[in-house]
């Protein structure tokens, strides 16, 4: 099952802000834990830095690979975890895909940490 269908990111803070308020339910903590593993990656969390610090941010999964030091089918692997997880969205262009950040997906995180 995609994280995506469990909980989307969007929707952290009507199911689970301020978690300190009240029991956050089994099956939100399930989702939450889901979408924030996405995130309990070095390579993923530097993947999503260098999308957004990218020219427009946008980046072609031809210029992620190198910085990494990873090989392709592994960049290609995270980067499908990030968009199922709903913080980069893919778009293709000829044999390229290319990347670029969910609007308001890590400020959504961002505030369900604040609310811990």
């Amino acid at each position: 099952m995609a994280i995506t269908e469990l909980l989307p990111l969007r929707d952290l803070q009507a199911c689970c802000a301020p978690i300190t308020r009240e029991v956050i339910s089994e099956k939100n903590a399930a989702s939450v834990a889901r979408a924030m593993k996405a995130l309990a990656d070095p390579a993923r969390l530097r993947l999503l830095s260098m999308v957004a610090a990218h020219d427009d941010g946008e980046a072609c999964v031809c210029d992620l690979t190198e910085p990494l030091e990873l090989s392709q089918p592994t960049v290609s692997h995270h980067l499908k975890i990030l968009v199922e997880a709903g913080f980069l969205r893919r778009s293709k262009r000829g044999t390229w895909a290319y990347y670029r950040i969910v609007p308001g997906s890590l400020d959504i995180v961002s505030s369900f940490l604040r609310s811990v």
